[in-house]
């Protein structure tokens, strides 16, 4: 409900049909940067035990960037692992992906090639929106 309420538009999430322990959300790119423009497709799936355990976040749509996994969509973030708190609500969880996207964690990199070439931000930019031009369409 606090997501719903919010009037922040650049996430948002929804149970999937019937079922309340799977979601189906979007983030936008943030403003001013790399990802600003971009929409991702994300997929919530909560555990039993939520909220006492952190949901598990995967990207559909896929997404070029250090701390997200290209094949598989998964993201590595910290609240989502071991800084998970019983306080974090979906649009918490939301809106630190959407920060994360405008400032990986390079030096802990699910994907090596986007860390790399994440010291030289005109060409990762160019390579970001390549890869979204390719592959959002799909989803």
């Amino acid at each position: 409900m606090t997501l719903m309420m919010s009037g922040d538009a650049s996430v948002t999430a929804f149970p999937e049909g019937d079922n309340l322990f799977c979601w189906k959300g979007t983030i936008a790119g943030g403003k001013d940067t790399i990802y600003e423009g971009l929409a991702y497709k994300v997929t919530i799936t909560f555990p039993n035990n939520y909220p006492y355990s952190a949901p598990t976040v995967k990207f559909d749509t896929p997404c070029y960037h250090p701390n997200v996994d290209e094949t598989h969509g998964h993201i590595c973030i910290d609240i989502l692992k071991d800084q998970w708190s019983a306080s974090y609500d979906v649009r918490t969880v939301l809106l630190s992906i959407q920060a994360m996207l405008g400032d990986p964690n390079v030096d802990s990199p699910l994907n090596g090639e986007a860390a790399q070439l994440y010291q030289n931000r005109d060409v990762y930019k160019a390579q970001v929106h390549q890869h979204y031009r390719q592959h959002a369409q799909a989803c």
